[in-house]
């Protein structure tokens, strides 16, 4: 398979999760500013899960373009990120409805560590078919983002039962890290 075609399934899988989640932000019954309050919680997780789906997107992307081969292994690990993705639309209403309410939250990161793992073990399925001395590999390295971003959604899920604040404010600092494109995999092209 070519990396165009697996990019362009993934596009795809990403494109129709963003459109799930769009639709679960109902149209309030008012025409007043006051009708808008209820819908705060469930608008400000769409907005975070947005974001991190438009992150997997264009470092998705970056990774892809930079692999130089795709192996049966890169597709399964591909599908495995892919599935926890496909999660997020679930966690993200359940979250959205039920803010200030732990088990939604403490499950949304859990949902959100895996999907970071399974990118883990894409990226590093991806360099055992590249190859040590692949240019990808020189430019991931350690990968101390990505090890601290796995170590921030370990810590917000159980602090989520302690006070569920403190485990958006990690979510949202894990998503404000990755903001920008990994400049790693520009870099290395």
């Amino acid at each position: 398979m070519s990396k165009t075609r697996l990019e362009a399934f993934s596009d795809g899988v990403l494109a129709i999760l963003i459109t799930i989640m769009v639709l679960e932000l109902k149209v309030p019954h008012g025409t007043d500013l006051e009708a808008l309050r209820p819908l705060a919680p469930v608008f400000l997780a769409y907005v975070l899960s947005f974001v991190y789906l438009g992150i997997y997107w264009t470092n998705h992307h970056h990774l892809i373009h930079a692999a130089t081969r795709v192996t049966g292994g890169v597709l399964w690990a591909n599908l495995h990120l892919l599935f926890w993705l496909s999660l997020t639309p679930f966690v993200t209403a359940w979250m959205g409805e039920n803010h200030n309410a732990p088990l939604p939250t403490a499950v949304y990161g859990a949902v959100q560590l895996c999907a970071a793992l399974a990118y883990t073990i894409l990226v590093r399925t991806i360099l055992a078919a590249d190859g040590p001395d692949s240019k990808l590999a020189k430019a991931i390295g350690g990968d101390f983002k990505g090890n601290l971003s796995l170590a921030l959604w370990m810590a917000a899920i159980p602090l989520a039962f302690l006070h569920q604040a403190i485990a958006d404010a990690l979510y949202v600092s894990v998503a404000l890290m990755w903001l920008v494109p990994d400049r790693r995999i520009e870099r290395s092209l």
